[in-house]
């Protein structure tokens, strides 16, 4: 049994100024899987904070009466650098300051980091090959040289996840309902999650096109096996992003509910003893590419016509968009219409809206003509 918290401190590059980086690390240190989570990657994004403070006195409690089958990583507040970004009053955590990079993009490639050590190292036995890959991906982390904030910070994030069985990134959205993101091949292992979770959505895709931190996991073991059919490799990272409503709602009773409903995840899949609750199914995975992020091409006020969760159809107004300037300055309003049918999952708080900005998610069930690439708000 074990309840252990390590305080990591990171040199931010800024004279005799650190960041501090909690890690919590629950179960038996012998487990044979280990279970990997953290929160406000994207730092203005802190409804999983909560989620986790609730989460662990409940994995403590099952560790002190030996109900816990796995090694349970927990890093709750995994962005220090975004926590500590303020400007005029208001908190930017979404982007690191000093490199303009989205926190949650252009994660390393870790297939093609380490691809080319593997292929002779692989054998006929399909344990050995899950370790030997997990090795070479620490090898390949033990050789690098991290010089940024940024680059420690996820050189050491990394370090802590790379041998997870389950990944889970806590996010949020601007405005949303409970869903996911998540690969083809992480899903099969966590229709569950969906289930407990509630979700609403469960959007695929292998490769979203941003390089997100959901996706290094599972994208080396997929691309591993695609590469070596020939060797058994088992699929050793179901990873999802988990998309916690919207940044205003961190409320207590919320995160509770929602660390009840991860616990009980866990409790489906033998990692702690008992018998989870039983839950209504989530709806089936759709493609990525099947979701409309519905964008504006003017400034302007929006007027939303449709609440969270509404069914719309294919050129159906979604909202309004009040001009704010010219001839028809705060008398016209422009409709903006739905490209898809689907529902709609979220929309953007801000109601001052600009050229490009996306105002709303709608899940549809089949792909969108030319939506591919980049397939993520940003």
């Amino acid at each position: 049994m074990a309840f252990d918290h390590d305080i990591h401190h990171i040199d931010t590059g800024s004279p005799g100024t650190v960041a501090e980086l909690s890690v919590f690390h629950i179960g038996p240190a012998t487990a044979r899987h280990k279970i990997y989570l953290q929160a406000a990657l994207h730092a203005d994004e802190q409804p999983g904070i909560m989620t986790l403070h609730h989460l662990l006195p409940l994995l403590r409690e099952a560790d002190d009466k030996g109900e816990l089958s796995a090694r349970f990583t927990i890093l709750p507040m995994v962005n220090p650098l975004g926590m500590g970004q303020h400007l005029f009053g208001e908190h930017i955590g979404r982007y690191d300051f000093r490199s303009g990079l989205n926190f949650n993009r252009r994660w390393p490639d870790l297939f093609a980091a380490v691809s080319d050590t593997i292929a002779a190292r692989l054998t006929d036995d399909a344990e050995a090959n899950v370790s030997m890959v997990r090795q070479s991906v620490r090898e390949w982390l033990d050789r690098q040289s991290p010089q940024t904030a940024l680059q420690k910070l996820r050189h050491l994030v990394m370090s802590l996840a790379y041998d997870a069985d389950y990944v889970l990134d806590l996010h949020c959205d601007n405005e949303a309902l409970v869903h996911l993101f998540v690969t083809p091949d992480s899903m099969s292992g966590l229709t569950d999650l969906a289930d407990h979770m509630g979700s609403v959505a469960q959007l695929t895709a292998e490769d979203s096109g941003g390089g997100s931190f959901d996706e290094v996991w599972p994208s080396l073991w997929t691309r591993l096996r695609a590469a070596h059919p020939d060797h058994p490799i088992p699929f050793s990272a179901h990873a999802a992003t988990l998309e916690y409503r919207g940044r205003p709602d961190v409320f207590d009773a919320d995160g509770k509910d929602d660390a009840q409903r991860l616990y009980a995840f866990f409790q489906a899949k033998g990692f702690v003893a008992g018998t989870p609750p039983d839950v209504p199914s989530a709806p089936m995975p759709l493609p990525l590419s099947a979701t409309q992020m519905l964008r504006v091409d003017k400034a302007g006020l929006l007027a939303y016509r449709v609440e969270l969760g509404d069914s719309v159809e294919k050129g159906q107004p979604i909202a309004d968009l009040i001009s704010l300037d010219g001839p028809q300055a705060f008398i016209a309003r422009t409709p903006i219409l739905a490209g898809t049918s689907g529902r709609v999952i979220s929309r953007n708080i801000s109601k001052f809206v600009t050229p490009g900005t996306s105002i709303a998610k709608i899940v549809g069930t089949d792909p969108i003509e030319g939506r591919a690439g980049y397939l993520l708000e940003d």
